[in-house]
């Protein structure tokens, strides 16, 4: 057991010697253990690092210490997962920018950081996933996108009372999106006020997560305002491909955001799996490891 504490931070000052190098931008440190004070004292590196953890309030208690911390879901994914959620939510929330250099620190959850990656922002975190992908545009509120995959998330882990559940939400570009869909059931949103059913307050979350179990997609505008649920999306662009393996839910999706300006995030029902779509294309892929039962 010594001998692995001791490997342990050996591990540590390696990875935060290689931080101080200036050609390291920032230090992504992906767990909830902080790193301690006297592991950082003098080091460049200290002023590079970014938390990302799965509390709220962990991050809160960092951020009054001055540290820099994003959130990010408290489920059991693969390393490079872990590391793809962490870039998202970095991304969207303005901490990283084109071109920089970042020396990734994750383990699996609740366990000591074992893993060091190295990436460069706008480059590609693997064969099927660039980063690139989640910058959306201006005209997409990054809080929203943030939050919407998160959730997107939640869904594919959780489902809904044990059995898994698959979805499709539409953002932007509302009104072509509703003139080429058709509601299929009740829409549970209509009549509410605009501040009652905007993603952002964590009530509508919850309630598209139980919303989720109808057939058709969620519509949410640019803002986070949630417009409707149960929406069959009847556009179609057979110049679209999505890969072998994928359903329906996929190829409406792909053909939503090819003939409008919207995007998509999909929830596999079989796998859990949630899948952005932008003009067409896969732009981002975040697999789970475990689903809960």
């Amino acid at each position: 057991m010594q001998d692995s504490s001791r490997f342990d931070r050996e591990f540590l000052k390696t990875a935060l010697a290689l931080a101080n190098q200036a050609e390291v931008t920032h230090l992504l440190y992906i767990a909830d253990t902080p790193i301690a004070a006297a592991e950082l004292r003098g080091r460049r590196a200290r002023k590079k690092l970014l938390y990302a953890v799965t509390s709220d309030v962990i991050s809160a208690e960092l951020i009054a210490k001055k540290e820099r911390a994003v959130v990010i879901p408290a489920y059991d994914y693969s390393r490079t997962e872990r590391v793809k959620m962490a870039v998202v939510s970095a991304l969207s929330q303005g901490f990283f920018q084109e071109g920089d250099l970042v020396l990734c620190l994750t383990g699996r959850i609740g366990r000591q950081v074992d893993t060091m990656m190295q990436m460069r922002i706008g480059g590609s975190l693997d064969d099927r996933v660039a980063i690139e992908g989640v910058k959306l545009g201006d005209e997409f509120n990054s809080q929203v996108v943030d939050a919407l995959i998160q959730l997107a998330l939640q869904i594919g882990q959780e489902g809904f009372e044990g059995h898994p559940i698959g979805t499709i939400i539409c953002i932007g570009d509302h009104t072509a999106v509703l003139e080429t869909s058709r509601q299929l059931t009740i829409n549970p949103f209509q009549g509410l006020s605009e501040a009652e059913r905007n993603v952002l307050d964590p009530k509508i979350r919850e309630a598209i997560k139980n919303f989720s179990v109808l057939d058709g997609a969620f519509i949410i505008r640019e803002d986070g305002v949630v417009l409707a649920a149960g929406r069959y999306l009847s556009s179609k662009d057979d110049d679209v491909k999505i890969p072998l393996g994928l359903g329906a839910r996929h190829a409406a999706a792909a053909g939503i955001t090819a003939t409008t300006k919207c995007i998509s995030m999909v929830v596999s029902q079989t796998s859990g799996a949630v899948r952005l779509f932008k003009d067409g294309n896969i732009v981002l892929e975040l697999h789970q490891t475990a689903r809960r039962t």
